[in-house]
């Protein structure tokens, strides 16, 4: 193998992954706006992090600037911390809704009690 024949594949792997990462990205973002569910949502933004992730990294190995690699590390890092943020406000969210169904229940539960 040539390093010509190398560098030439290295080329079209790149932009190859970086239309595939483009596609994805298209679709996680017509995920985000359609929804139907907060939790969708959630998981939609996590996955814009990772293609974001792959995005940086495919253009640190076209331009040989590997700093995008600890750019894309730090990247992963916020978005952990961001998607632990968005998994504890569905919890409470969650709770709280059905913490309102237990009222619910229990009220109709005592209004039946007196009516007997």
């Amino acid at each position: 193998m040539t390093p010509e024949f190398s560098s030439w594949f290295l080329d079209v792997c790149v932009n190859i992954s970086l239309a595939i990462l483009t596609v994805a990205f298209f679709l996680i973002v017509v995920r985000i706006v359609r929804g139907p569910t907060l939790p969708d949502r959630v998981v939609a933004l996590d996955m814009l992090v990772a293609v974001g992730i792959g995005f940086i990294a495919a253009i640190g190995v076209q331009t040989d600037y590997f700093l995008y690699l600890d750019i894309a590390i730090a990247l992963g890092l916020v978005g952990f911390l961001a998607t632990v943020a968005f998994a504890r406000f569905v919890l409470n969210r969650g709770l709280a809704k059905d913490a309102t169904i237990v009222d619910e229940v229990q009220d109709s539960i005592a209004r039946r009690e007196s009516g007997q």
